[in-house]
């Protein structure tokens, strides 16, 4: 394909859907963290001897709408995001939808995923859980069911990750762990005893029986981070408009050379 048929094919035939949702003061952080500050230190009509233009100061921690967790978030010795080259953030992938098969602390298993999309080894793997129609900006916004009731990956679902050798992973919904292997299991005890009931129901074992803490705390972070499989939360947008679809894929995060993670627009083009 020569470079007039490529720019052709990219602006004829290629559609391109945007996965990131809208960023606010009002978009929750995860929470514990610093959420958006937004202020103007000058405006157009203040300036003094002429036109000026706007200005802003924004503070913010990096874990507030769609961001990527970098490598030196939970791991000393890895790349910030930053040092990682662009290559590593585009590729092949998939968006695949499990909405219809979870609920409130549900289980995601790899054999789930499979079932459901063309899944190939070195992919980005987008997860589509549903939990995105919570979001603060949707008609059916819950902060509380979006950041701590969302589904969460099965046992075998992170050695399986580090199998397939994923680029990254995106996840539309607070964490891509499950929301009761995290702290908030113990913020909210109230929901930790919901979901502890629904898994004796499903599957006959504890929480610690299931996950033992010492191998599943934060695992998506603590365990795979070091082998440098990190993973985008809180995408949204156009997610549902590609279910179970093959598609390119990019991240383009902010290439701050000391940023442990970093806000990022996630991009898919598909025919």
């Amino acid at each position: 394909m020569n470079t007039e048929e490529f720019v052709k094919l990219m602006t004829q035939e290629v559609k391109m859907y945007d996965l990131t949702q809208p960023l606010s003061v009002h978009t929750p952080p995860w929470p514990s963290y610093m959420p958006l500050g937004i202020q103007y230190f000058k405006r157009i009509a203040g300036a003094h001897m002429g036109q000026g233009a706007n200005g802003q100061i924004i503070t913010s921690s990096n874990h507030v709408g769609t961001h990527m967790d970098g490598e030196i978030h939970f791991y000393g010795a890895g790349r910030a995001i930053g040092q990682v080259p662009l290559e590593e953030w585009v590729g092949p992938g998939v968006i695949v939808d499990i909405s219809d098969e979870v609920e409130d602390y549900s289980l995601y298993t790899p054999e789930m995923l499979m079932k459901k999309a063309d899944i190939r080894a070195g992919d980005i793997l987008i997860i589509n859980t549903g939990y995105h129609r919570y979001a603060w900006y949707e008609k059916e916004g819950d902060e509380v069911r979006y950041m701590v009731k969302h589904p969460g990956p099965s046992p075998e679902f992170p050695q399986w990750a580090l199998d397939m050798k994923f680029k990254w992973i995106g996840v539309d919904c607070g964490s891509a762990d499950h929301p009761m292997n995290t702290i908030l299991r113990n913020w909210h005890p109230n929901l930790f005893v919901e979901a502890e009931k629904k898994l004796k129901e499903k599957y006959g074992k504890s929480w610690e029986e299931m996950f033992p803490p010492e191998e599943f705390y934060q695992v998506m972070h603590l365990k795979l981070f070091p082998h440098g499989l990190v993973h985008a939360e809180n995408l949204g947008g156009d997610i549902d408009k590609l279910n179970n679809r093959r598609a390119f894929i990019g991240a383009f995060n902010v290439k701050g050379i000391e940023f442990e993670s970093a806000w990022t627009r996630i991009v898919a083009w598909s025919p």
